[in-house]
């Protein structure tokens, strides 16, 4: 499989660090949160603009939105979690309530999940907006989070070098990978077909576990230089991309783990420091890469 790769434009107006890039309310929006507070919505169609949509008082480290109540759920530095509706700045709830960062938020059916530098995991009620139960899964930073539908179970990379596989209903945990990094498990996602694990670490391998035989590992890859940061699927399920604090983002095949490309700073025009996060949407198959530099760049990728 030949991969070619293109810059398409980079987005720029933000005045720190960009940690989060997720889906917008439309499909040709994405949305971006950053160390400035700031979320800005970007059209694919028209990306030299952003228009800020809203704004907490403090760093954003994880976004979420809620396309059944057109709302957002944002995470920040200090463990907060701030429940905004655009447009509206009187309805926001600031909740101080993880005693750390958030690092990752996660909606599932009718709740949502929050992970916390405090080592615990949150389940909140998405209608009322607020906390429902917490699990103390570690003493250290929960950093990631994956759901298997087919599974009905959570996957949860931490700090403290493991992967906890929760059962989705009950938190029951149902497995560890033990020892799955060294250091911290950055992030983790199922394959499209959920027959396996992917996850990447402060290790900078990638490594892919497989689900149906007790998650014995299957792979393990140096597959970049610093830690891997993010992991993200194109909408067809053939490649998967990796994000490093190496600066680049890499390209694989997700059938034969093969790399196919990677988007450096000298010969692609990628980023200048770290690459924080990923979106891979489905509106003309474009990859958005979100920075340290303060900017998010969107790549064609055929």
């Amino acid at each position: 499989m030949q991969i070619l790769a293109k810059k398409i434009a980079q987005l720029t107006g933000h005045r720190a660090a960009v940690f989060a890039v997720e889906a917008g309310s439309e499909p040709h929006t994405i949305l971006s949160g950053a160390g400035d507070g700031w979320i800005v919505q970007w059209s694919l169609d028209d990306p030299e603009n952003g228009k800020l949509i809203a704004k907490v008082d403090t760093n954003i480290f994880s976004l979420k939105y809620i396309p059944s109540t057109e709302s957002l759920v944002v995470g920040d530095m200090y463990g907060g979690v701030h429940w905004v509706k655009p447009g509206h700045p009187e309805s926001t709830k600031d909740i101080a309530h993880h005693k750390k960062g958030v690092y990752a938020i996660l909606e599932v059916n009718d709740f949502i999940f929050t992970l916390g530098g405090d080592g615990k995991i949150t389940r909140w009620s998405l209608k009322e907006e607020r906390s429902l139960e917490s699990l103390a899964l570690s003493h250290q930073s929960l950093r990631c989070i994956a759901w298997s539908r087919t599974r009905n179970e959570l996957a949860i990379g931490a700090s403290d070098e493991h992967i906890y596989i929760l059962e989705a209903d009950t938190l029951a945990i149902k497995h560890t990978v033990q020892h799955a990094h060294g250091k911290s498990v950055f992030a983790v996602h199922y394959s499209p077909d959920e027959r396996y694990l992917f996850s990447g670490g402060r290790d900078a391998h990638l490594k892919v576990w497989d689900c149906k035989n007790g998650y014995a590992p299957i792979l393990s890859e140096a597959a970049h230089w610093f830690t891997i940061n993010a992991i993200a699927f194109d909408p067809s399920g053939q490649l998967f991309a990796t994000a490093s604090r190496d600066k680049t983002l890499r390209i694989w095949d997700a059938k034969d783990f093969s790399l196919k490309k990677s988007l450096d700073l000298k010969k692609y025009g990628g980023h200048i420091n770290s690459v924080n996060d990923l979106y891979w949407s489905a509106y003309r198959n474009e990859l958005i890469s979100a920075s340290d530099d303060r900017s998010l760049i969107i790549w064609e990728i055929k």
